[in-house]
């Protein structure tokens, strides 16, 4: 199996907050079956084989300069998360907390748990304690909690990131330059050429056969791993 199919994010997220940012960014998704097959692309690409840098697929916000207060608001951030997910370590509260579970049958480095309605509440207002994903490995024990996912609209700026989670701490993260194949061609579409790992990056080249290209699709995101020990591990880019 391709890794670009190791889903390893929240289908949730992408099918209702990206929609909603997208209103907000002028940037809508196709509603087809290449917007399907570019979720799992991108939320495949989400599981840390590529997290690690920007691409021309993947734009980082840039790591601020630290300020006076950053990191004691990224403690508290971290604290109240902490606290946040202790209930959750059992999935099946999250399950029965609304929290659902994508692509199950698929092997995955991380499995997101993504609340709907989280999703859309994040869209307006920033609350640690309320993220939009719950982060899972799964063992021979079942599904083991690891973090968190915190998302924002498409149309953010960087200070309206800084503003959730500072800048100098953490890396947001952006799915962009992406080139969707024609209308009902995904099924037999070149996935090397197309979506967030394909060569095409630009809206000429993605014109050039017929594609559909998005400067930006779906919304901001952030991994956070509040039970690690360090803050390098703790926002770690994966």
């Amino acid at each position: 199996m391709r890794p670009m199919l190791l889903v390893s994010a929240c289908i949730a997220l992408l099918s209702l907050h990206a929609g909603l940012a997208a209103q907000r960014s002028g940037q809508t998704p196709p509603a087809d079956d290449g917007q399907a097959k570019a979720q799992d692309a991108i939320v495949g690409s989400m599981s840390g084989h590529h997290m690690h840098g920007a691409t021309p697929h993947l734009r980082l916000t840039p790591q601020r300069p630290e300020r006076p207060g950053d990191r004691q608001r990224a403690e508290v951030i971290v604290a109240s998360l902490r606290v946040a997910l202790e209930r959750y370590r059992d999935s099946h509260v999250a399950e029965r907390n609304g929290f659902e579970i994508f692509h199950p049958e698929i092997p995955q480095a991380i499995f997101h748990f993504t609340n709907y309605w989280k999703a859309y509440s994040e869209t307006f207002r920033f609350m640690p304690d309320q993220p939009t994903s719950l982060l899972y490995t799964k063992s021979a024990r079942g599904y083991e909690l690891v973090g968190a996912m915190y998302t924002a609209p498409a149309d953010a700026t960087e200070i309206d990131l800084d503003a959730r989670v500072p800048l100098s701490v953490a890396r947001w993260h952006a799915h962009i330059n992406i080139c969707l194949p024609p209308r009902g061609a995904a099924p037999g579409a070149d996935w090397k050429k197309f979506g967030p790992d394909g060569s095409i990056a630009t809206s000429e080249a993605c014109t050039a056969v017929g594609g559909r290209f998005f400067p930006q699709l779906f919304g901001w995101m952030v991994h956070v791993y509040p039970f690690e020990k360090t803050p390098e591990k703790i926002w770690a880019v994966q």
